[in-house]
């Protein structure tokens, strides 16, 4: 999976000025989750700290049926391929998959290529084209990874299914609008994905959008988590430059002993490729 890139010409982020006397043994307890982003994109560290409401349809099952029908598969932007590993006993021999944040490259290439399963560095975000042959694959995998839905078009085989699960563009609105942070795609859509996936002659089979909640038991639980995803917030975050917001955050829920919620956005789309 490859992380948003930022814009390099974006302009520094200023903080909304609030002015709060944070304990200090609070203030100590949320720097204490600042470890840096760690590789591969296992959250089961956070279990029992983060919780969010389930979704209405089941991407796992999803997969699961389309893989019995499938013969060469793709996965793109599998990340340290911690979610490719849960079908490791119905992939075909024929398995690819890519990831283009180059931490990630040696954690997945040492999860998949035991399994057979090559690993392939390509970023969406920066590289103009696949590196895969037109109608290589049968079924493309995307979980939370972005793509050019053209090159998806080009590299699917007629016949062939592309699953993309992804990440609503405004979701977690509250911390952005607490932290002062734009959100860096907006666009992302089930209205603008469904378009580019029409304008490049495939046909949309299915789709979904849910609007629901994470739950952190407190603002530590959340440092811990944004670790993960450090573009939700402004490039200069820190816990001591920010800690008015997150103290704004802690008087919303974890002051009287009640979770913090920020809104959760999901979609999910499966398009075929027409057979000629």
């Amino acid at each position: 999976m490859t992380p948003f890139s930022y814009s390099a010409d974006e302009p520094e982020t200023t903080p909304p000025s609030y002015e709060p006397s944070v304990p200090a043994h609070l203030l100590g307890t949320w720097q204490m989750e600042e470890t840096g982003q760690p590789d591969g994109w296992d959250f089961s560290v956070l279990e029992g700290r983060v919780s969010e409401t389930p979704l209405p349809w089941n991407l796992e099952r999803i997969c699961r049926e389309a893989l019995r029908l499938s013969r060469h598969v793709l996965d793109m932007g599998t990340g340290g391929g911690e979610h490719l590993k849960r079908f490791a006993n119905q992939l075909p021999t024929d398995t690819v998959a890519t990831e283009g944040w180059q931490p990630n490259i040696p954690v997945a290439q040492q999860a998949l290529e035991p399994l057979g399963i090559t690993v392939v560095p390509y970023d969406p975000d920066t590289d103009r084209q696949m590196p895969f042959p037109d109608n290589r694959f049968d079924l493309i995998l995307n979980r939370h990874e972005s793509f050019d839905a053209q090159e998806v078009a080009r590299v699917l085989a007629p016949g062939g299914v592309f699953i993309t699960q992804q990440v609503g563009g405004t979701e977690l609105g509250e911390l952005h609008q607490v932290t002062g942070k734009r959100p860096d795609h907006p666009e992302v859509t089930l209205r603008n994905f469904s378009r580019q996936l029409t304008d490049a002659d495939l046909e949309i089979v299915d789709d979904g959008e849910d609007r629901g909640w994470y739950e952190f038991v407190d603002v530590a639980a959340l440092v811990a988590y944004l670790q993960f995803v450090p573009w939700d917030v402004p490039h200069d975050f820190s816990v001591e430059r920010y800690r008015g917001a997150l103290w704004e955050l802690h008087r919303r829920g974890p002051m009287y002993g009640e979770p913090l919620r920020l809104t959760k956005i999901r979609f999910w789309l499966r398009a075929r490729k027409p057979i000629m």
